[in-house]
């Protein structure tokens, strides 16, 4: 990465980000996308453009009412890359055990919004607290990845039809 300069502009897109986010303001979060946003983590994969945007409607949509929060710190950006720390405290859908996920986020920018984002976390630290000893067990399996991603854009694929 270059040297940060902390500018003001791509700085402020970032924390609008999480700020919308854990007002779970998806709206808002898209708004801050380029139209030819790549967003990657290791949950979804690869998403690109209104796929992206959905995703975070989607997320936002499902954890209205619910014990969500985000934080983000160590936010740094130039003119062109930026990146952050953020982390997610929720409730898994689908088992209700608690989760606090921690995520490394970097981002490129273009015409002042984000263009590139990529999300990074320990898939398997996550699959353990999401899903207990069952997750612990495959949670670090490129099987269990690519199911996960699978799963997860076919929800999505569900969710964008029906908007």
């Amino acid at each position: 990465m270059h040297s940060f300069c902390n500018c003001k502009e791509d700085y402020d897109v970032i924390t609008k980000f999480y700020t919308a986010f854990n007002n779970l303001d998806a709206d808002t979060m898209c708004a801050c996308y380029h139209d030819d946003i790549v967003f990657e983590d290791p949950a979804f994969g690869v998403l690109s453009g209104n796929d992206a945007k959905a995703m975070w409607q989607m997320l936002c949509e499902s954890q209205k009412g619910k014990n969500f929060s985000v934080e983000v710190s160590n936010i740094k950006a130039n003119n062109e890359e930026g990146s952050a720390h953020w982390e997610a405290h929720y409730n898994f859908s689908k088992t209700g055990r608690k989760v606090h996920n921690k995520i490394s986020a970097q981002f490129k920018f273009k015409d002042g919004l984000i263009i590139k984002h990529t999300d990074t976390f320990n898939l398997h630290k996550w699959a353990s607290q999401a899903m207990g000893f069952k997750g612990w067990l495959i949670g670090g399996t490129s099987f269990f990845k690519r199911k996960l991603q699978k799963q997860t854009n076919a929800l999505l694929d569900k969710f964008e039809k029906k908007h």
